[in-house]
C-alpha cells in the first residue's frame, strides 16, 4: 500500500540539483545561470523550486508575470528576478518588489523610464529584449539608435543586461536558423554596446541551446525545462531526472460484462468482460479529455493501464484487466519510468503543456534536501 491516500504531485529536490550540477557542467566558468520559474515553476512549486535554485547557487531566477515575482519575493527569494512579460500597470508594484523588468519595446520603455522618474529611481536594472526571429517579443534591429536616444542621460535606469530568445534550437534540422539567430543577436548587442559607459550581459541561450550551442552561452544561459528533467531529446532525457511525478490510487474497481459501457456519453463499450479501475483526479486537475478513450495509459503495479471513456472532471477511468491489483493501490499517471512527455505526446502535445496545467488544488509534496 502506497503511504498517502490521495493525489499528489511528488517533487523530487535531489533530481532537480542533479539537473542543475548537469546543465552547469556544459557551462565555463563564469557563466551566469538563469533558472525559470514561471507558471508554478512549470506547474510544480514555485517557492520551494526557487529557493533550491538559490541554495545551489543559481545567478537568476525568470517569471513571467509580475505577480509571480511578488510571490516570490514574499516567499523570501533574494535572487535577481527577470520580468519576462511585465505590463506597464504593474510598473509601481515591480519596483516595490525590486523585479527586473524584460523591456521590448519603445511603448514599454517609455512608460518604465516615465514610471521610474516619478518613483525617484536610480540605475534601476532592466533588460532589454531583442527579437532575433522568434518574432514573438522584442526590438528588431532597425530601432536600436531610438533606443539609445531615450536612455541618454536617463539615471533612472540601467541596463543590465541584453538578451533574445532562440525559436527551434532542439531541432537539429533548423541548425542555419538557430546560427543566424545567434549571429544576428551578437550584431544586434554589439550595436546596442556601442559608446555605452558599463557593457550590458548578454544571453540567448535556453535549455536546448546549452545542450546544442554551447559555443554560444555568452555570459549567462536560461533553462526551464532542462531543471525539471526534460531536454527535448531522447539523448540528453538520459542525462537528466524527472522532478515531478503524478500520483494518485485506486479508488474503486468494477467488473464489466459484455456491451456495459463507461462513463459520459457510454463513450466505452466493453466488447467482453474487463474489470475497470477509477481514479480520483480528471480534467479539472490538468488531464484533459484528449488523453480519454484509449489514448494514454497510467502505471499500476508496473503494467500499462489504458485510460478508457470519456476523462470526467474529478475521475478517469482505466482498463485494469489482466493487472494484479486492489483498491487503494498506488498509480503512476506520469512521473520516473513513465515521462511527462510520453504521456503528453499521446494526445500530440508536449511536456510543457502537461506539467504547467497541473491542478493547484492536487497537493505537492517533497522528497529529497
Amino acid at each position: 500500500m502506497p503511504n498517502f491516500s490521495e493525489t499528489h504531485l511528488e517533487i523530487d529536490l535531489n533530481a532537480l540539483e542533479h539537473n542543475y550540477r548537469y546543465l552547469r557542467s556544459k557551462l565555463k566558468r563564469g557563466t551566469k545561470f538563469l533558472g525559470v520559474v514561471k507558471a508554478f515553476a512549470y506547474g510544480s512549486d514555485c517557492i520551494v523550486i526557487a529557493k533550491k535554485l538559490e541554495q545551489l547557487g543559481a545567478d537568476y531566477l525568470a517569471v513571467a508575470y509580475i505577480s509571480e515575482g511578488i510571490s516570490l519575493r514574499k516567499g523570501g527569494i533574494r535572487l535577481p528576478i527577470l520580468v519576462l512579460h511585465a505590463q506597464p500597470q504593474g510598473y509601481p508594484l515591480m519596483i516595490k518588489h525590486c523585479l527586473e523588468p524584460n523591456i521590448y519595446s519603445l511603448r514599454v520603455l517609455q512608460k518604465f523610464l516615465e514610471e521610474a522618474k516619478k518613483l525617484k529611481q536610480s540605475n534601476y536594472p532592466i533588460h532589454i529584449k531583442f527579437n532575433s526571429g522568434l518574432n514573438r517579443l522584442g526590438f528588431g534591429t532597425d530601432v536600436i539608435s531610438k533606443i539609445k536616444t531615450l536612455l541618454k542621460d536617463r539615471s533612472e535606469v540601467n541596463v543590465k543586461s541584453v538578451f533574445s530568445h532562440l525559436a527551434a534550437s532542439e531541432d537539429v534540422s533548423e541548425d542555419k536558423f538557430t546560427l543566424s539567430q545567434i549571429k544576428l543577436f551578437q550584431s544586434q548587442a554589439n550595436l546596442f554596446s556601442e559608446n555605452l559607459e558599463s557593457r550590458p550581459f548578454r544571453h540567448i541561450l535556453n535549455t536546448s541551446g546549452i545542450l546544442n550551442y554551447p559555443e554560444a552561452q555568452l555570459d549567462m544561459v536560461r533553462s526551464g525545462i532542462g531543471l525539471y528533467g526534460y531536454g527535448n531529446e531522447d539523448r540528453f532525457d538520459s542525462d537528466l531526472k524527472v522532478v515531478a511525478s503524478l500520483k494518485t490510487i485506486i479508488s474503486q474497481i468494477h467488473s464489466l460484462q459484455p456491451n456495459e459501457t463507461v462513463g459520459y456519453n457510454r463513450a466505452f463499450t466493453s466488447a467482453q468482460s474487463r474489470r475497470i479501475a477509477t481514479l480520483p483526479l480528471g480534467h479539472a486537475d490538468g488531464i484533459g479529455r484528449q488523453y480519454g478513450n484509449g489514448k494514454a495509459s497510467v502505471i499500476i503495479n508496473g503494467s500499462k493501464a489504458p485510460i478508457i471513456g470519456n476523462v470526467c472532471m474529478d475521475m478517469i477511468m482505466v482498463d485494469i484487466t489482466g493487472i494484479d491489483c486492489d483498491e487503494g493501490d498506488e498509480v503512476l499517471i506520469f512521473g520516473k519510468g513513465h515521462s511527462a512527455e510520453d504521456f503528453a505526446k499521446t494526445a500530440d502535445t508536449i511536456s510543457y503543456e502537461l506539467l504547467c496545467g497541473i491542478s493547484q488544488r492536487i497537493k505537492r509534496t517533497f522528497v529529497g534536501d
